[in-house]
């Protein structure tokens, strides 16, 4: 199992840069978080787990690996577009799938190129795919290729962190980016403890975001 590779430098720069980050990476601990080296089996993962629970992507993905083994481009042209929605995938992401896998067969996409670009030339790279936002191609940075430097405007939960960890009402572009600017060059290690706070692992902190009157 791969994680997220990230250590004492990286801690001791956001502690040194952010104190109250400092306080989270204290009360939280190391993170692991699993990675996908594979860039075709990652972005297929990610696809599926479009705009449904985590729990539901993990299912679903179970069920692909346990037929294919090995998520190839082979294994996927190969597969009815039958098979791969009998897994739980609506039509138009197995689409998706499809067409990702046929262009890196014939060439069209050269994930090894990609592999070897910087960030914003990679993030385009892959946007030009069908089914792939930017937050997507993001994700494919951090928990594929473990870019080090990864903040996602996108991000709900990141914003959530942000508002969590900072007190802030709301995160707009000009906030999110002042606290880019801060945890650079290591934005990735920061997302993880965002996330974890998000996710509730310092159970005192809550979401400081406006209550919704209904």
């Amino acid at each position: 199992m791969l994680y997220f590779k990230y250590g004492e430098k990286e801690i001791s720069y956001l502690k040194n840069k952010d104190k109250k980050l400092a306080e989270v990476i204290e009360k939280v601990g190391l993170i692991e978080r699993k990675t996908d080296p594979e860039l075709f089996s990652a972005l297929v993962h990610h696809i599926v787990g479009q705009q449904i629970s985590t729990k539901a992507q993990a299912t679903i993905w179970e069920r692909i690996k346990n037929s294919f083994g090995s998520v190839t481009p082979e294994r996927v042209l190969n597969a009815s577009m039958d098979e791969i929605r009998s897994f739980g995938i609506s039509l138009r992401k197995v689409e998706y799938i499809k067409d990702f896998a046929e262009k890196v067969h014939t060439g069209e996409f050269d994930i090894e190129a990609a592999e070897k670009m910087e960030d914003d030339e990679l993030i385009k790279y892959l946007t030009t795919l069908k089914g792939v936002g930017v937050w997507t191609a993001e994700m494919i940075l951090l928990f594929c290729l473990q870019r080090p430097n990864v903040f996602s405007f996108d991000d709900l939960a990141i914003q959530r962190g942000l508002r969590m960890v900072y007190h802030h009402r709301k995160i707009d572009r000009k906030l999110f980016e002042k606290y880019k600017r801060r945890f650079t060059p290591y934005c990735s290690v920061a997302s993880l403890y965002l996330w974890a706070v998000s996710n509730g692992a310092i159970p005192e902190m809550r979401d400081y975001a406006p209550k919704n009157k209904r």
